[in-house]
């Protein structure tokens, strides 16, 4: 009750009203805490930023990508955001559902509609700041989990080594960096049951589409069919194979970026969720497709450009 009142004090609309007179509600969030706020008629989604967060997002640029975000029809209107602590108020997106790996599964369409979310995205014509450089980024995580003492699970290092090999691959004929969201979790796209919204642009920037696309598969634990009817969305009919494995090859690197992230977590004492599991399962699943067939295919063919 005393962090809200204290964040409602801060944003201009929202100061000097009667206790009361704004009630709110905790909703999820796992380095974040996220309150959905009425007050009136209206509705709000308030985001107050985990501590700790500020070593590794930008707020200045999270907030600009979500404004432009908004701007394309993607994302919640910003109503206030404070760059410097990361507190930010929205406009609440109203009857849709919150996804998950499980619902993705259930609604009918689910995986073509954040296809074609992501899609508007991607073409909007506009730029993010930041650019989101996937190898970069290892090393910027794995510098914040040295400053803070932190273990890597044995085997980092050679995945690490091994995933060279495709990123001389996706660099063969890489198609031109878009604005994307980089971090699709299922709890991040909302639908309405024809279109999916999109939220929580901290990790936004300018990057490969492709990778927003390979990342939605794994947060939202897509089987074969689900990827297919993605990408088909996503490519408005026949989806060309090399495109495809270049979708496969960025499932396997998302989780080797985002075990560094559960680790940072885990090394904050983050007690959303055990993430020291979080990392050791990322890992695991990103090392087993990188040992499979169907990786070596992918390879093969965003080689190619067939």
């Amino acid at each position: 009750m005393h962090e809200v009142e204290a964040a409602l004090g801060r944003i201009p609309d929202l100061a000097g009203r009667p206790r009361g007179a704004v009630t709110w509600e905790r909703l999820g969030g796992l380095t974040n805490r996220v309150y959905k706020l009425a007050a009136g008629d209206d509705v709000y989604v308030l985001r107050i930023a985990g501590e700790g967060t500020g070593d590794y997002i930008d707020r200045k640029v999270e907030a600009h990508n979500a404004r432009v975000a908004a701007a394309a029809g993607v994302g919640a209107e910003v109503l206030f955001a404070d760059e410097n602590s990361g507190l930010m108020l929205t406009r609440h997106l109203d009857n849709c559902v919150t996804m998950s790996p499980a619902l993705f599964r259930e609604r009918a369409g689910a995986p073509a509609r954040a296809a074609r979310a992501l899609k508007r995205m991607h073409g909007c014509g506009q730029d993010f700041e930041f650019r989101f450089e996937l190898f970069q980024m290892i090393d910027d995580y794995r510098t914040i989990l040295q400053k803070r003492a932190a273990t890597l699970p044995d085997g980092y290092d050679a995945a690490v080594a091994e995933a060279q090999l495709a990123r001389k691959a996706l660099a063969v004929a890489p198609p031109p960096l878009a604005p994307c969201h980089c971090d699709p979790l299922s709890e991040n796209f909302l639908d309405d049951g024809s279109r999916m919204w999109i939220v929580d642009w901290e990790y936004s920037g300018m990057n490969d589409p492709i990778w927003d696309l390979g990342d939605v598969s794994v947060e939202a634990e897509f089987d074969e069919a689900q990827d297919r009817e993605m990408m088909a969305a996503y490519c408005d009919g026949p989806v060309p194979e090399a495109l495809y494995g270049r979708m496969i090859l960025y499932k396997a690197m998302c989780d080797l970026l985002w075990t560094l992230w559960g680790l940072i977590q885990h090394a904050d004492d983050n007690p959303a969720e055990d993430f020291w599991a979080y990392s050791i399962n990322r890992f695991t699943r990103c090392t087993t497709l990188m040992s499979g067939d169907q990786y070596a295919s992918s390879m093969a063919a965003v080689e190619r450009g067939a």
